[in-house]
């Protein structure tokens, strides 16, 4: 073996050596959860009771960001909410959804319990102090900012996804905001078979 042969070798056990010191450890590495949505935070219903992160736990559930006052997401995320659950019939029986609020300081628990319950009995609306609302929102990694109108008047700016919740309150997908019906029914039923 002739020195160059020698060099080259020795060059490629030291980088054999060097991706294995990278890779293995990688590979030995127990799978880790997005561990979206988890985080500790306190919340407010529209009928005024006190909830934290444990409202989560103990079926599937459907979790959207908004507000009262929004002049188009929200509205037609509330009613194809609305036409899922219709959709879904008796099957959708253990679903529950839920709207949080990005504007607490419009969306009283009143406010929300009127917008919500031309919904449907199953969405509950939640609400909380602005730091409350900016704890959920990050733990389930939501934008959402104040945009300012004419005069004192704003809207909200805010992710439009519908985030799906198994029964252990994990993360477990999404519905796009306008995502075909039949689409976004097919994950509800796969959500509601892991149950």
């Amino acid at each position: 073996m002739n020195i160059k042969t020698l060099r080259f070798a020795l060059w490629g056990a030291v980088v054999l050596a060097a991706l294995a010191l990278v890779t293995v450890p990688v590979l030995l590495r127990p799978a880790q959860q997005t561990g979206l949505g988890h985080g500790h935070y306190s919340l407010i219903d529209q009928n005024g009771k006190s909830v934290d992160q444990n409202i989560f736990l103990g079926h599937p559930s459907a979790l959207f960001f908004g507000y009262t006052h929004c002049p188009d997401v929200c509205p037609t995320t509330m009613a194809e909410m609305a036409s899922w659950f219709a959709e879904l019939g008796d099957d959708g029986k253990d679903l529950r959804a839920y709207f949080v609020s990005i504007d607490p300081q419009r969306d009283t628990p009143a406010v929300l319990g009127d917008y919500v319950s031309w919904v449907s009995d199953r969405i509950t609306g939640l609400t909380g102090t602005p730091e409350e609302i900016a704890k959920i929102a990050k733990a389930w990694g939501i934008y959402y900012a104040k945009v300012p109108l004419a005069g004192e008047d704003y809207s909200m700016d805010h992710t439009a996804s519908v985030f799906l919740l198994d029964a252990k309150g994990d993360f477990d997908g999404t519905i796009a905001y306008g995502e075909d019906q039949a689409t976004a029914v097919a994950k509800l039923r796969n959500l509601l078979g892991k149950s």
